[in-house]
């Protein structure tokens, strides 16, 4: 093996991976001494009815069908894709009423919901002004990036 080449550290791995199985998140990344390791989990073939899952080095995406009748989020121009990994919360603080609601009027700009990551709020704004005609995400569940979110109409 090449001098110029770093060993990757094994152990490293395996606590990032145990890091994601604490923590629930669905991502890991770290950068040291110009050595860059991300770790990240996807949903595993469903063997029983419940979703297992596995840390794997590259996740890789995997659409759900869409029910006839329902709009495909990956179709529609007005979907709200998340711009980051992260956990979603509808309301700006738990019992509070939530930013948007399906049949809510939105201007670009307004708030649609909060992602936190990494322990920080990050305000998500309408693209678009229109309707919310279908929300896509449960308060408090990860989301992923590029994950589709709401759909303005």
């Amino acid at each position: 093996m090449p001098k110029d080449r770093q060993e990757i550290d094994q152990d490293l791995i395996r606590e990032l991976a145990r890091l994601l199985t604490e923590t629930g998140l669905s991502e890991i990344e770290i950068e040291q001494r110009g050595l860059r390791v991300r770790v990240a989990r996807q949903a595993a073939p469903a063997v029983t009815a419940a979703s297992v899952w596995a840390p794997t080095i590259a996740p890789a995406s995997v659409a759900a069908p869409v029910p006839p009748g329902a709009i495909d989020p990956a179709k529609h121009p007005g979907t709200v894709a998340s711009p980051m990994v992260g956990t979603a919360y509808m309301a700006p603080e738990p019992g509070a009423k939530p930013f948007v609601e399906v049949g809510s009027i939105v201007r670009t700009g307004d708030t649609l919901l909060i992602i936190e990551a990494m322990k920080t709020m990050n305000q998500i704004p309408a693209p678009c002004s229109g309707t919310v005609i279908q929300i896509l995400v449960e308060d408090g569940t990860p989301v992923e990036f590029g994950e589709p979110m709401m759909i303005i109409e």
